[in-house]
């Protein structure tokens, strides 16, 4: 009997977990991270839901395997699991690339700082540390003091000139949720964009950033 209830309760809560709609925003998210040049804010309460939906997806394979449920059920359960652990995998290892690629650049803008988890911050830290350290033993230390900086060309620039930051201009494709009418890409004079739902639009991605990030434009 206990088994049983057991079973039954598991069975109710992936159940109920399956028909909320945070695979679906997990796949969201995902698109988005993909699609844009910048790192995104990071989603800390999906990510949460969603390892806590894997969790309970995999003691749901592993009690229905045990206890002689339809093979047939048990694949589509495995099937939902592959596909949410892909999901969140591949959302995760994104961000890490473009910190990876951006890492001078999010150190220094504390916009794009706040963006990043605590264990993003962490990586973010450690992978500057690591090519600061082997820019100087492996290049800088044998230039001229005027060159030995890993962030600028010259001691005369004024800027950070030698730090990669993400294009914004370019141009993304992307889907509104929702009818937004005419919308103004930017100053230059430009007819505006009549944005309608579900329709498909490439847009130049700085133009329509605080609408992705309000959730009311998805890339894709």
């Amino acid at each position: 009997m206990d088994s049983g209830a057991g079973e039954s309760s598991a069975a109710d809560d992936y159940e109920s977990l399956m028909s909320t709609t945070d695979a679906e925003l997990l796949k969201s998210a995902w698109r988005n991270e993909k699609a844009a040049p910048e790192i995104l804010k990071f989603n800390e309460d999906l990510v949460h839901r969603s390892r806590q939906q894997i969790q309970l997806m995999e003691e749901m394979v592993d009690e229905s395997s045990q206890n002689g449920i339809d093979p047939l059920t048990v694949s589509l359960y495995q099937m939902d699991l592959d596909r949410t652990m892909f999901l969140l995998r591949s959302y995760l290892r994104t961000r890490l690339q473009k910190i990876e690629k951006y890492v001078f650049h999010v150190l220094k803008t504390p916009e794009i700082w706040a963006r990043l988890s605590k264990q993003e911050q962490k990586f973010a830290n450690r992978c500057g540390e690591d090519l600061k350290h082997h820019l100087e033993q492996s290049v800088l230390s044998k230039l001229p003091d005027q060159y030995q900086s890993h962030l600028r060309q010259s001691g005369a620039s004024e800027d950070d000139d030698m730090v990669p930051e993400p294009q914004l201009d370019g141009y993304v494709v992307c889907r509104s949720k929702k009818y937004l009418g005419a919308f103004q890409l930017d100053d230059g004079g430009e007819e505006p964009v009549n944005i309608e739902a579900d329709d498909l639009y490439a847009l130049p991605y700085k133009s329509i950033k605080p609408l992705v990030e309000s959730g009311q434009i998805d890339l894709v």
